[in-house]
């Protein structure tokens, strides 16, 4: 990954909700894939850091793959939330989501529990 490059979403696999997920699902399923992307942009953030030597392994080769490494690790991060900042996230705008939903109408009722 060059130092220039933005960390994009692709490949978040496990990290999206299904489409007929609920509101409270698609809420976690998008803070997770927040957390993902703000790790990958900690980790760009971090190689691309120069300590002025020669790197041995410097080759586009090993660019790459350190670059799909620590796509992989920001996807397990996010998956297992070990940041927890995924579920902050989550806890903070699930006070906006109405309590529950009627799935069918799509109706809150806020007697149900």
């Amino acid at each position: 990954m060059s130092s220039g490059s933005i960390p994009t979403l692709t490949g978040m696999t496990g990290l999206a909700a299904s489409p007929a997920a609920g509101d409270r699902e698609k809420l976690k399923a998008t803070a997770r894939q927040f957390e993902a992307l703000f790790m990958r942009q900690m980790l760009a953030a971090a190689r691309a850091t120069d300590f002025g030597g020669d790197d041995l392994l410097g080759s586009s080769a090993m660019q790459t793959f350190r670059q799909m490494q620590d796509d992989h690790m920001a996807d397990v991060t996010a998956q297992t939330g070990t940041l927890g900042l995924a579920s902050i996230i989550e806890a903070q705008i699930a006070r906006f989501l109405p309590e529950t939903a009627d799935v069918d109408t799509g109706k809150t009722d806020p007697k149900a529990a």
